[in-house]
C-alpha cells in the first residue's frame, strides 16, 4: 500500500482502526534515552507514516507524510484548530495572540495584521534590515580581527533581537536589545521546561518560577508603557513601526481597534515569533555553509558577481537566487520548529485510521522534509532543489516550515526577507569556521536547537569587484 492510497479518504470501504504505536512506557523512555526528536524518528522508521501514541489523558498522533499536512490543514481544516496543544503557550508566553488564537478572535486579528505582512507590506523594513546586516558587518570586522572563538547563535539573535524591535517598537538601543533578548531565552527556557515534565504551579516560589515572573512582569510592563506612550502622543507623531500599525488597524465592519491587552499580546507575539525563527534559521544557515564547502563557494560566487562588496539592496536581492535557495534549503534540512501539533475538534479519519476528538496531531516538518518519497538524498544539503521547476513539481505540502493552509505563519516573508538581506550581507563578507573536531547534536527544546550553541571563528574572505 503507498503512502497516498494510506491516506485516502475516498477509501470509504475499509473499515476504521486504531492508529499503531508503541506502548506510553517505551515511548517515555525513548525520549528521556534519545530526545523526542530522534525517537520520533526512531518510530517512524517502525511504524511508518502515521502512529500514535497515548501519554495520559492525551492522544498524540505523529503524521509525517504531506498528505496529513494537506488534510488537517487545508481540506479538513475546521476540523482541527490550536486548542489544549497550545494552551502553555498561550498562558505563559503570548496569551491570545494570534499565533496561539482561534474562532471569530483569530479571524478578527488575522484580517487586521495580514496588510503588514505581505511581500509588498514588509518591504517598508527593508532598508532598516539592511541596515541592521551592515551594523553587523562592523561588528564581525572586529571579531574576524580578534580571531577568538563566539557561538553564532548568540550572534544571530544579538542580530534578530535588533531587527524585530526596530520593525516592532522603533527601538534600537544595545540596552533593550540584550533585556528583550534574555527575556525571551528567559521564557521559552520556562515554557519548554514545563512542557517536558511536570512542574509545580506557576505560583510557588520556585527559583524557576520567581525568575519567570519577574521576567514576565518586566516585559508586560515595558510593552504596556511603550503603547500607553505611544497613546499620549498625537498619531502625526507615531513612528512607522509594526506597533503604530497595529494601533491604528480597524476593523472594517465595526471600526474597532485593537484593545491595550490584544495589542500586548501582538506584540508579545510578533517579537517571540520574529526573533527566535529567523535567529535559529540564520544559525543553521552557517553551520550548513561550514561543511558543504561546494554551496559555500558558489554563495560567494553569486554575492561576488551581484555586490561585489556593496550592501544588499531590494532590486539586487532578485539577483540572488542562489542565496535565497540556500537560506530554504536550510529551512528543509533544520526547521526552527521540528514538530507542531493541530487538535481534533471532532472525530476524524485519515484514510482507514480514527482520529478521535481531542487527539493532537503532531506534523513534523522535520521528518516530511526528509520523506524519501518526495526529496532525493533527503539528508544532503542541496539548494539545487529549489530550482522554480524542481519546486513546481513536488508535493505542495512536502515543505511547511511555516505550517500551512490558511494558519501558515503571518511572519513568513518577513522571515524569508530579512533572512536573505542578512546572508547576503555577511556571507560576502565572511566565512565561519567550525571548531575543529566538532559534532552537532540535534535537539528539540520547543524549537530545533544545537545544545551548548554553535562555537565558530569569523574569519574574512576577499571580496572579487563587481564587473
Amino acid at each position: 500500500m503507498t503512502p497516498s492510497d494510506r491516506f485516502c479518504n475516498e477509501c470509504h470501504n475499509w473499515p476504521i482502526v486504531r492508529i499503531p504505536g508503541p506502548s506510553v512506557f517505551r515511548f517515555l523512555r525513548g525520549v528521556r534515552e534519545q530526545g523526542l526528536l530522534d525517537c520520533a524518528g526512531a518510530l517512524w522508521r517502525e511504524y511508518g507514516d502515521l502512529f500514535q501514541v497515548r501519554v495520559g489523558w492525551r492522544t498524540l498522533i505523529f503524521a509525517m507524510h504531506p498528505d496529513v499536512v494537506e488534510h488537517v490543514q487545508v481540506t479538513r481544516k475546521e476540523r482541527y484548530a490550536k486548542l489544549d496543544s497550545y494552551e502553555p503557550i498561550r498562558k505563559y508566553l503570548i496569551g491570545n495572540g494570534v499565533v496561539a488564537s482561534n474562532g471569530e478572535l483569530w479571524r478578527r486579528q488575522r484580517k487586521l495584521m495580514a496588510p503588514f505582512y505581505t511581500p509588498k507590506g514588509i518591504q517598508a523594513y527593508a532598508d532598516m534590515m539592511i541596515g541592521e546586516g551592515a551594523r553587523f558587518v562592523a561588528r564581525w570586522d572586529e571579531l574576524a580581527r580578534s580571531g577568538r572563538e563566539v557561538d553564532i547563535a548568540q550572534e544571530m539573535t544579538l542580530v534578530t533581537a535588533a531587527v524585530i524591535l526596530k520593525a516592532m517598537f522603533s527601538s534600537e538601543t544595545i540596552d533593550s536589545i540584550n533585556q528583550m533578548k534574555d527575556a525571551v531565552e528567559t521564557m521559552l527556557d520556562y515554557i519548554n521546561a514545563r512542557l517536558v515534565r511536570p512542574q509545580l504551579p506557576s505560583w510557588v516560589p520556585t527559583a524557576m518560577n520567581r525568575k519567570y515572573n519577574a521576567t514576565r512582569r518586566m516585559v508586560h510592563h515595558s510593552i504596556t508603557s511603550l503603547i500607553e506612550q505611544r497613546r499620549a502622543l498625537a498619531e502625526s507623531e507615531w513612528p512607522d513601526d509594526l506597533l503604530s500599525r497595529m494601533m491604528k488597524a480597524r476593523d472594517e465592519e465595526t471600526g474597532e481597534g485593537m484593545t491595550a491587552l490584544l495589542l500586548r499580546d501582538e506584540s508579545l507575539t510578533t517579537f517571540f515569533a520574529g526573533y527566535e525563527t529567523t535567529a535559529r534559521t540564520m544559525t543553521f544557515a552557517w553551520y550548513a555553509l561550514a561543511t558543504n564547502p561546494r554551496v559555500r563557494a558558489r554563495l560567494h560566487d553569486e554575492l561576488d558577481r551581484v555586490l561585489g562588496g556593496r550592501a544588499p539592496t531590494i532590486d539586487a536581492l532578485k539577483q540572488l537566487p542562489y542565496t535565497l535557495q540556500v537560506i530554504k534549503e536550510v529551512l528543509r534540512l533544520y526547521p526552527a520548529a521540528p514538530f507542531y501539533p493541530r487538535d481534533a475538534v471532532v472525530a476524524d479519519t485519515l484514510g482507514r485510521y480514527d482520529v478521535p476528538a481531542g487527539a493532537s496531531v503532531m506534523m513534523s516538518p522535520y521528518y516530511t522534509h526528509r520523506h524519501p518519497e518526495f526529496w532525493r538524498d533527503p539528508e544532503v544539503f542541496d539548494p539545487d532543489r529549489w530550482t522554480r521547476e524542481r519546486e513546481a513539481a513536488r508535493h505542495r505540502y512536502a515543505f511547511h516550515p511555516f505550517a500551512a493552509g490558511q494558519r501558515t505563519c503571518i511572519g513568513n516573508n518577513f522571515s524569508l526577507l530579512e533572512s536573505h538581506i542578512l546572508l547576503a550581507a555577511l556571507a560576502q563578507r565572511f566565512a565561519p569556521a567550525l571548531r575543529e573536531g566538532y559534532a552537532p547534536r540535534w535537539e528539540m527544546r520547543g524549537t530545533l536547537t544545537l545544545p551548548g550553541g554553535l562555537p565558530m571563528i569569523v574569519r574574512p574572505r576577499a571580496v572579487a569587484a563587481a564587473a
